[in-house]
Formats: structure tokens, sequence, C-alpha cells
């Protein structure tokens, strides 16, 4: 009898590379897997013109939030690459505020780490 797989994104860490990537594949199993809960993302990291981005600044987007949010669950999820990503020194100030106000905040390294992380988030609900 074959033993059953954990649904997680195991293969995609070992095939993809960029945080953008990653941040596909995550997204495209959590939708899977819990179909009904909202996920989307703050689309906040990309280089943009000068003036896109200081129109965009007085709009209220702020550095270092996180990419995904879960509203159901004050979730939220920052994706890296499996390797080579770090957090910015704005990220971990937003991450830490987002915790002291109730907030859960996931690192994943990797669409396969942020699946596990959620996955064990949801179980210890």
């Amino acid at each position: 009898m074959r033993r059953k797989k954990a649904h997680t994104l195991i293969s995609v860490e070992k095939t993809s590379h960029s945080e953008h990537s990653e941040q596909v594949g995550f997204v495209n199993w959590f939708r899977e897997k819990y179909p009904k809960v909202l996920i989307f993302a703050i689309p906040n990291g990309e280089k943009r013109a000068i003036s896109v981005a200081t129109r965009l600044k007085a709009e209220g987007v702020t550095r270092g939030i996180p990419d995904l949010y879960i509203p159901s669950c004050n979730l939220w999820v920052e994706m890296k690459r499996v390797t080579g990503g770090r957090l910015s020194p704005d990220q971990k100030k937003i991450i830490s505020y987002l915790e002291s106000v109730g907030h859960t905040v996931i690192v994943g390294k990797g669409a396969g780490d942020a699946s596990r992380q959620v996955l064990e988030f949801f179980d210890a609900r």
C-alpha cells in the first residue's frame, strides 16, 4: 500500500528560483487547497518609475508590507527564494509591528516552505 503524500509544494523548491515563481506556485496551491478562503497579493516590491513610486507612496503604499494577506485569519505571508532571500530592515520592522497587534506573519523560503507553514498554522487553529 502506498503512503499518502503531504499536500505541499516540495517539487517547486527544486525547479523554481525566483521569488515571483515561488509566490505564483504558492498562491496556486493555496487557492486549490482552500478554495473558499481569500488570499491576495500586495504588489509592493517591484521597481517602478520615480513618478509612479511617488504617486503610490502618496496613496499609502508602504515599504516592507508582506507579499500576501489572508484576511479571514489575519495571516500575512512574505515570500522569499529558497536560497538567498532575506528580509529587509523595512520588512523586519513591519513584521514586528503586525505581530505586536495580533497578526501572524509567515516568512516562506519558497513555495514548499510556505505551504508547510500554512498547513501547520491551520492545523493549530
